[in-house]
């Protein structure tokens, strides 16, 4: 046999593993094939073209591993239990661009599925080598290292923790203030999955100096950046005041209120989540976002909505007219009561119209006035037949006529009991039960007081009352 016969043999069988790997890495990209692939040992049979001397057979071997385990977490434990993930660890310090960049895609995709697996991952030395790509030339590279830290913090606070004693935060606040869009969003991105965790994560995002770089890209045209950075925000001003105040004082007021009129709907409900947060805090917080106009903005945002885009702004008015009699006004100034009152009415999931009585509920129970605000507006009918509709969940019913005292004051003086005595229901029916149900929350005179009749039943007595004579 000839010295060229020889290496055709070894061509031929280069190009048998390259076709191989190219196939494996197409089929798996369709759902259909993964069973059949599981079946026929894939895994097995990819791990040592990890290690192959043709770099593109590395890293397509990669690319399909990272395919492959992306899809479920039994494909994700079989690179955990082949004991793949070292080998990619290495390779990921020492390999081209393209390979780093699919090395952490299999990173990623492993660590996407659950906290054991993301914790297997930090186990094998991953995450020192994946923080040093955060500092790579390529911004393919970077991305894909933020990308993989981001999946592995998102889990919890000790996975999170574990990203931040590698060194992740200040690369990451880094690659925020690079020209790549891409790379800016995913970097934003696991910035938000550390600090969501506890207020001590938060803390050591921000002291990497995020929160002034983020309010800078508050009206970047990208939306799905602006997703992003309006989501960290929120996950920072959630947990504390301080917290709170430390993104109130990044100026993001009054220019995160244009986000509420933005076309991409998520941007809207990011907006509403954030100014939510916010306001949750103290009367104060709220008062500074009546000021700039907010409330009023997002009950505009409500209107121009439906669905969960509309829950953060519902839920907003009523942690707003929960801190005081002023800030309910506020609310109620602002047409948030009319509002409010046609989701509860058109919303068909339960846990928006149970979040918009939760809220109606907080804006009527400061004193008389404010109870009669939210009964000019018809709503006390439709809370009602929500309370004894079979079909609302009890959470809803709940939340409807709440079994503490100031409801109940609220449901008498705005007209509710005496509409409930006016119904009239078969004896024994289900909706004389609920009828029932709601006269038990209120002493007997009461509910004589307001049901049909009484007053003439009153005149009555006083006709044929005889005084006493001396």
């Amino acid at each position: 046999m000839s010295q060229r016969q020889v290496l055709q043999v070894f061509e031929q069988y280069q190009k048998a593993r390259t076709q191989f790997v190219q196939m494996v890495a197409e089929l798996a990209t369709r759902p259909q094939n993964i069973e059949t692939l599981q079946n026929a040992g894939v895994m097995a049979l990819l791990r040592p073209l990890l290690l192959d001397v043709v770099p593109t057979i590395q890293q397509t071997a990669a690319l399909a591993l990272g395919r492959l385990a992306n899809y479920n977490d039994d494909l994700a434990e079989a690179v955990v239990k082949g004991d793949i993930l070292p080998q990619l660890v290495y390779s990921l310090a020492e390999q081209n661009r393209f390979y780093k960049k699919a090395a952490a895609f299999v990173l990623r995709a492993v660590g996407k599925h659950s906290p054991q697996l993301a914790q297997a991952i930090v186990d094998c030395g991953a995450l020192d080598t994946l923080v040093i790509c955060l500092e790579d030339f390529d911004p393919g590279v970077k991305e894909a290292a933020a990308w993989a830290l981001g999946y592995i913090a998102r889990h919890n606070a000790e996975l999170s923790q574990a990203v931040v004693d590698a060194g992740a935060v200040p690369l990451l606040v880094l690659c925020i203030q690079e020209p790549e869009i891409a790379l800016k969003r995913i970097a934003v991105s696991a910035l938000s999955d550390i600090a969501k965790h506890s207020p001590e994560l938060a803390q050591t995002v921000v002291d990497a100096g995020v929160i002034a770089h983020l309010a800078q890209m508050i009206l970047n045209p990208d939306a799905k950046l602006k997703r992003q950075v309006l989501s960290a925000l929120s996950q920072i001003a959630k947990h504390s005041v301080d917290l709170a105040e430390m993104v109130v004082e990044a100026e993001i007021f009054p220019v995160v209120l244009t986000c509420l009129k933005d076309k991409d709907e998520y941007v809207k409900k990011n907006a509403s989540t954030l100014i939510r947060e916010i306001a949750k805090h103290t009367p104060e917080l709220s008062q500074l976002i009546v000021n700039a106009g907010g409330v009023a903005a997002v009950i505009d945002c409500i209107g121009s909505c439906k669905g969960n885009i509309r829950l953060p702004g519902i839920m907003l008015l009523g942690y707003v007219a929960a801190h005081s009699e002023n800030l309910a006004m506020a609310v109620i100034i602002s047409k948030g009561v009319p509002q409010l009152s046609l989701c509860l009415s058109e919303e068909p999931e339960d846990h928006i119209k149970a979040a918009a009585a939760w809220a109606l509920g907080h804006i009527g129970r400061h004193t008389p006035e404010h109870a009669r605000a939210v009964a000019v507006t018809n709503t006390l009918p439709v809370l009602l037949s929500l309370y004894m509709s079979t079909e609302s969940s009890e959470d809803l019913q709940v939340k409807v006529l709440p079994h503490d005292s100031k409801a109940r004051r609220l449901f008498v003086t705005s007209g509710g009991l005496k509409k409930v005595q006016e119904i009239k229901a078969e004896p024994g029916s289900l909706l004389q039960e609920y009828i029932n149900s709601i006269n038990n929350c209120y002493p007997e005179e009461i509910v004589r007081y307001y049901s049909p009749g009484y007053s003439e039943t009153l005149l009555q007595r006083v006709d044929s009352y005889q005084p006493l004579t001396n």
